[in-house]
């Protein structure tokens, strides 16, 4: 049996439901571990009871997001790819593409970390430093961005392009190593009773941990070799230039959603930082709860991708649809019950990460108000991966550029004017829900154009058996 046929029984075979549990429920797993250590990192820095700590470790997350944009513009690009070529069984074509995207990956991190080495004052002040946070902020993004900054490229694509195939388990499996790695070294590094090195403790534990999930791939890549489609041998580099453009052409929307989430949460930093450290603070915290229902939806992408990818390629339109509905459904029904937790408990669920009444007052309310957007980024993002596994760049960029970007920053200036600090919570629940109305209306339009095409096909091919049919009578008569 070829390694096609083998992803075949994954993509084509196994009942739609089970196939898509099949996929997203490691993605889901591995997305959870991968919050877990991210709220590591806050929690234990929030340990110490310093808002400076605290909101240094907040303004780096801005620029640290730049390092997953650059994952997913060859990894989401590679992965979508890659499972296109298997569906039309082109097995060297998604060994070539998944070569191509690694080291595409890989070169363009070590740009940017060289890039914030040189420039990282002016950067971290854009993105909410002050003189006050300045110290401590590059003391933590030394470690996270600079010198961990492509092991966390490489860990993060890796996982993409694993999962793309079907590999869904082993792709979990490295990002929970990383996670619970740093979990376990977050405390050592970070608290006073052990190594105490506060903010830049958390930088090393993640660095540190990043780097040992992107070996943990490079020694399954090596092992697996032979049963594996992910092959990053430069061997398999070939039309590099016309790949690359591909890939590149796939995964911009992902790249520029997170790009503008950079420069939007840096807007919103900056509004905020205006204030006081203590919102600051709290901002930090209510965007590591946010990012629970944020990264189940996108662990449920993830696991959707190759699948979409794959029956997309293969012409199967029905159970593109079916899978893409059932795991979209399985997103929006966490988001709600998210939405429902948060707004009864948001006191309790803040004060779990700092000491301070005043930081945890404003925790409560941004939060509070914050994930009503949840339902509707929880159907988007689905949304917006179903047209990048579909090739559909345009409406993707769109749907991707209303979600960030283009609406935020207006916004944030109308609605801090109307209501000081806290209006710059409301911008996200409002433009999650214009995407996801762009969303709406390019699937629709997708779906009425795919019945016209399947009409089409049906006719002509009705046609074409009823002249061949007219063709054998005539022959019977002649005879």
């Amino acid at each position: 049996m070829s390694l096609t046929e083998e992803k075949a029984l994954i993509f084509e075979k196994l009942p739609v439901k089970k196939a898509v549990l099949k996929q997203i429920i490691p993605s889901v797993a591995a997305q959870m571990v991968v919050l877990i250590y991210s709220l590591a990192d806050m929690y234990f820095v929030g340990l110490l009871n310093d808002p400076i700590q605290t909101a240094s470790v907040t303004v780096v997350s801005s620029v640290f997001i730049m390092l997953t944009a650059i994952s997913n513009l060859f990894g989401v690009g590679g992965a979508s790819l890659i499972a296109g070529a298997l569906g039309v069984g082109k097995e060297e074509k998604a060994k070539t593409i998944s070569a191509v995207a690694f080291w595409g990956a890989i070169g363009t991190s070590f740009i940017y970390s060289l890039l914030f080495l040189c420039f990282y004052d002016p950067l971290l002040r854009l993105v909410g430093a002050t003189d006050e946070t300045i110290a401590t902020s590059f003391a933590y993004a030394k470690w996270v961005i600079v010198i961990g900054g492509p092991a966390t490229v490489a860990n993060t694509a890796l996982a993409t392009l694993v999962r793309s195939e079907g590999n869904s388990v082993s792709a979990a499996a490295g990002v929970a190593l990383g996670g619970i790695m740093n979990i376990i070294l977050d405390p050592i590094f970070t608290l006073p009773q052990f190594l105490g090195l506060k903010a830049e403790g958390a930088g090393i534990a993640t660095a540190i941990s990043n780097l040992a999930a992107a070996v943990y791939f490079l020694v399954y890549l090596y092992i697996m070799k032979k049963r594996c489609v992910v092959n990053i041998s430069p061997k398999h580099i070939k039309e590099f230039s016309q790949n690359i453009k591909q890939i590149v052409r796939i995964g911009l929307p992902s790249f520029i959603q997170l790009t503008f989430t950079v420069i939007a949460v840096a807007a919103q930093s900056k509004f905020v930082s205006e204030y006081t450290s203590e919102a600051v603070a709290a901002l930090g915290i209510t965007k590591k709860l946010d990012m629970l229902p944020l990264d189940f939806s996108l662990g449920v992408s993830n696991g959707l991708l190759p699948l979409i990818a794959y029956n997309y390629a293969a012409g199967n339109e029905k159970r593109r649809h079916d899978c893409f509905m059932f795991g979209t459904a399985i997103s929006g029904g966490f988001a709600l019950l998210c939405v429902i937790g948060y707004e009864i408990f948001a006191p309790l669920l803040t004060g779990i990460f700092i000491d301070d009444s005043v930081t945890i007052q404003y925790s409560a309310t941004f939060l509070r108000i914050m994930v009503i957007a949840m339902p509707m980024m929880a159907v988007c993002l689905p949304m917006i991966t179903q047209f990048q596994a579909m090739g559909k760049v345009k409406e993707s960029l769109i749907c991707s550029i209303l979600r960030k970007g283009s609406l935020d920053i207006p916004l944030l200036f109308l609605f801090d004017a109307i209501i000081p600090l806290y209006g710059c919570m409301i911008v996200q629940p409002v433009v999650d829900t214009v995407s996801l109305a762009a969303a709406l209306i390019f699937y629709r339009a997708y779906l009425k154009k795919s019945k016209k095409e399947q009409a089409k096909t049906i006719e002509a091919g009705e046609q074409k058996a009823e002249n061949a049919d007219d063709e054998l009578l005539k022959e019977k008569e002649h005879e």
